[in-house]
């Protein structure tokens, strides 16, 4: 009886030992982002089109795409994006570029430019429906674009 004790409290012990090893377990919540202008409310349930999972306003585009200049920002690299999570309202990137949520402009190889929020990412960069419309975009594009950061 002692050593099937002893061998369950063993058995545990390990078990609560394999969770350690799949590292810190992140919850599938968004960053709080850095700019509640390009902030937008999420989808509602079933939209399935762009026009409905992009639920920013004309007023929010109209401001991400008066993006100042990128002179003044300091240039973070250039990177291939992807379309992002579709259902994420508002305008950010998420890319390794960056260590920390922070405001910045994303700039295309036409020249085209919009605002958005700049949050830590690992793996391919991801750029927001919402950008990518702004930017007119095909949403199956990965396009090269040049990230600013202020």
């Amino acid at each position: 009886m002692m050593i099937r004790a002893l061998g369950l409290v063993l058995g545990l012990s390990l078990l609560a030992g394999c969770s350690a090893l799949r590292g810190p377990q992140v919850p599938d919540v968004p960053e709080p982002l850095p700019s509640p202008e390009l902030a937008a409310p999420p989808p509602p349930a079933g939209a399935s089109s762009a026009e409905a999972l992009d639920t920013t306003t004309p007023e929010q585009r109209a401001a991400a795409l008066a993006a100042p200049a990128p002179a003044a920002d300091a240039a973070l690299g250039k990177v291939v994006v992807a379309l992002g999570k579709v259902t994420e309202p508002g305008f950010w990137l998420r890319s390794a570029l960056v260590s920390a949520a922070r405001p910045g402009t994303v700039v295309t190889a036409s020249g085209a430019s919009v605002q958005v929020d700049l949050l830590p990412g690992e793996g391919a960069a991801q750029l927001s429906l919402a950008a990518f419309r702004a930017l007119g975009l095909g949403l199956t594009d990965l396009p090269e674009v040049t990230v600013f950061g202020r």
